[in-house]
């Protein structure tokens, strides 16, 4: 039992976490987290980090095995798994200390290994003892789902994080789900080397001419699409076979399961504590992040929001802000988002559909990447961008692009539409030649008259 009465408790040491522990401490606040797991959450240990830098190895190989140049030619040869996982495990410990460990003792709060809950009471615990605090902010975020799937309990399936551990490259790969976490995986596993099958319908909340860029993409990765769902899994001699709606049966030596997340509360007794979850699970929160019980935050992917870390490292700002009596609240305007494919696939702002549900009048315009000079010189031209506007007055509403690079693009794809510019102006502005970012404002130049006539590379 501790006398101690901390300012704020935050359960977690993720981004949301971190970025709340910060901001109180900042505000001279005394601070405690407390996590049961490995400090720093989801993105540094199982998620953003170790799966983008076994992308990028992957992206390397696959370059090499699909070199455009004749006169240089290239080769990809066998794959070290487990050097590679030990080499993707020294960046997470790294990251860790620096980004985390080192992070907290600068800013002087605790971080503190153990369980936390509500007692029958209400009362707030770590490993059954009360702790005060003035208020709580619970930032435990989420995890791979499993789906309800006949048989899956009797094969040994794959996630997002236990494929991240494996050392020996499966001879083929079933990957059950077309969001960003199946397409990513499916990619990373086929650059090096692995006979992939995707399940799933691809990208579903892409733009459908992006939609179609990506089927391409895959298909000259050599990953096999099935866009059927999954209705049942077997345990067979070989490893796994999938039954699809449509009754087809898809074999592999391995599957894994890419459906979706679930969030980290079933410890927490948030009945006790009147905190209001949703349908799936997810913590109830309102616009300044505070949950049906006024005492009691939440942030980041346990909230069932937009699982990016940098949303996670808001709204925790947000919750600690408000946890001391402000009334912030976070702006998604202009969100940005990408998934790290080949090519990448991002977004900032509305799709034409979002657009049009809010009472916009849309203009679209689509430029393909063989209009794009950076494009032509790279010799792959596979891609598009495309930006959704207000028919009205011109102003941009949405960027989408298929693209290498593509999630560079969205900063300033972001701040273009929270300053509220217009096509027009985007066309006139400038952009440096030979890189992908030109192709913003080559597409606002679509919106002009004569947009269907040829243009030249700098005109």
């Amino acid at each position: 039992m501790t006398d101690t009465e901390y300012d704020l408790v935050v359960v977690g040491s993720g981004g949301a976490a971190m970025s709340a522990a910060i901001s109180a401490r900042q505000a001279d606040k005394t601070v405690l987290l407390v996590d049961a797991g490995t400090l720093g959450g989801t993105c540094v240990n199982v998620g953003c980090v170790p799966s983008k830098t076994l992308l990028h190895i992957s992206g390397h190989r696959a370059a090499a095995a699909a070199n455009p140049y004749a006169g240089a030619p290239t080769s990809a040869g066998p794959v070290d798994l487990a050097a590679l996982i030990s080499q993707k495990d020294e960046l997470v410990a790294h990251l860790r200390q620096g980004k985390y460990a080192a992070v907290a003792d600068a800013y002087g709060f605790e971080v503190r290994s153990g369980t936390a809950a509500f007692d029958q009471d209400g009362v707030f615990t770590v490993d059954g003892r009360p702790l005060p605090a003035a208020a709580v902010l619970l930032a435990t975020g989420a995890e791979p789902q499993r789906p309800d799937l006949p048989g899956l309990e009797d094969v040994s399936y794959l996630t997002s994080t236990t494929a991240m551990e494996l050392t020996e490259l499966p001879e083929s790969l079933l990957v059950i789900g077309g969001g960003y976490v199946g397409m990513e995986q499916a990619q990373l596993f086929a650059g090096l080397g692995v006979k992939v099958t995707l399940l799933g319908r691809l990208a579903p909340a892409a733009e459908p001419e992006l939609r179609q860029v990506m089927r391409e993409a895959f298909t000259r990765d050599g990953i096999r699409l099935v866009e059927h769902r999954a209705r049942a899994v077997e345990a067979v001699a070989a490893g796994v076979t999938v039954v699809s709606d449509t009754g087809l049966r898809i074999s592999a030596a391995q599957v894994l399961i890419a459906t979706g997340r679930t969030p980290r509360t079933s410890a927490l007794n948030l009945t006790a504590a009147g905190v209001k979850t949703d349908e799936r699970g997810f913590i109830v929160v309102d616009e300044h992040q505070r949950t049906s019980n006024p005492a009691v935050f939440a942030a980041g992917d346990v909230t069932g929001g937009p699982q990016y870390v940098y949303v996670a490292a808001a709204q925790g700002r947000v919750a600690a802000a408000n946890a001391f009596g402000a009334t912030d609240h976070v702006d998604y305007t202009g969100l940005p988002a990408v998934m790290f494919t080949r090519p990448q696939l991002a977004s900032a702002g509305l799709s034409k559909q979002q657009a049009l549900d809010a009472g916009y009048t849309c203009a679209c315009r689509t430029l393909a990447l063989a209009d794009v000079p950076r494009a032509l010189v790279n010799f792959d031209t596979l891609g598009a961008v495309k930006l959704v506007a207000d028919a009205t007055t011109g102003r941009l509403l949405g960027v989408h692009a298929a693209a290498e690079g593509a999630g560079e693009l969205m900063l300033a794809a972001t701040y273009a539409i929270k300053t509220g510019m217009t096509v027009h102006q985007m066309a006139d502005a400038w952009a440096p030649y030979l890189t992908m970012a030109e192709s913003l404002r080559v597409a606002a130049k679509l919106f002009e008259p004569g947009e269907q006539l040829p243009t030249s590379c700098c005109a």
